[in-house]
C-alpha cells in the first residue's frame, strides 16, 4: 500500500468545507468573538464554521507538504476569503501552539464565478503541478468535469470528513498506480 500523496489538494468550499452557500446564507460583514476557533459569525450572529474533521485533514496536508487550494464558483469571492481569513485553526494535539487563520493553509484560492475547468487551469498555470498530481474535492457531480483535464475528482455528499477525504486519496492513488516508485510504498 502506497502513502504517496498528491501534490495539490483543493477544496471547493460551499457544502464541502461548510454547511452553506456563502452566497445566499451569509450576509456580510463577518466578525468573529475573540479567538474563538472554527467559527466565524455574520452581520445576524449566525456560525459558520468548517465542518469538524476539516481542520485535522488540513493539518495532515500541511505537514505532508501538499499544495492546497480552494476552487470555489461563488458569486461572493470577497465573502468567501474573508471568511477563510477569520476562521481560526486549533494547533495540531501534539503543538503547543497558537490557532492559525484558515487561510494560511490555502497555498492558492481561485475564488469567483464560472467552470471549475478555469479554476484548475489557473492552478496549473500558477503552480505548474500537472492535472494528473491534483486531487479535487466538491458536492456538485457537474464538477467532474476536472477529470477532462486528468485531475482526480472525488464527490462529497455530505462534507470533507476523515472517511471521505480517505476515499478520495485511494481513488487518487489508484489512478497514479504505476507512478508509484518503491521510495513510496510501506
Amino acid at each position: 500500500m502506497t502513502t504517496r500523496m498528491p501534490k495539490l489538494v483543493a477544496f471547493d468550499l460551499d457544502y464541502t468545507l461548510w454547511d452553506l452557500w456563502i452566497d445566499t446564507h451569509v450576509s456580510g460583514p463577518l466578525h468573529r468573538h475573540k479567538n474563538t476557533l472554527n467559527e466565524v459569525l455574520d452581520k445576524h450572529d449566525s456560525p459558520i464554521s468548517f465542518y469538524p474533521d476539516v481542520p485535522q485533514i488540513l493539518h495532515r496536508l500541511h505537514t505532508a507538504e501538499v499544495v492546497v487550494a480552494a476552487a470555489s464558483r461563488t458569486s461572493a469571492p470577497k465573502l468567501a476569503r474573508q471568511c477563510l481569513s477569520l476562521l481560526l485553526i486549533p494547533p495540531k494535539e501534539t503543538e503547543d501552539a497558537r490557532p492559525k487563520k484558515a487561510a494560511d493553509y490555502f497555498h492558492q484560492a481561485e475564488i469567483y464565478p464560472g467552470s471549475k475547468l478555469t479554476h484548475f487551469k489557473q492552478l496549473h498555470e500558477k503552480t505548474g503541478i500537472p492535472y494528473s498530481e491534483m486531487l479535487f474535492f466538491d458536492d456538485e457531480h457537474r464538477n467532474r468535469e476536472v477529470e477532462a483535464l486528468g485531475v482526480t475528482f472525488c464527490l462529497v455528499p455530505n462534507g470533507v470528513n476523515h472517511n471521505v477525504f480517505e476515499q478520495g486519496l485511494a481513488m487518487w492513488r489508484k489512478r497514479n498506480l504505476g507512478k508509484v516508485t518503491g521510495e513510496d510504498t510501506e
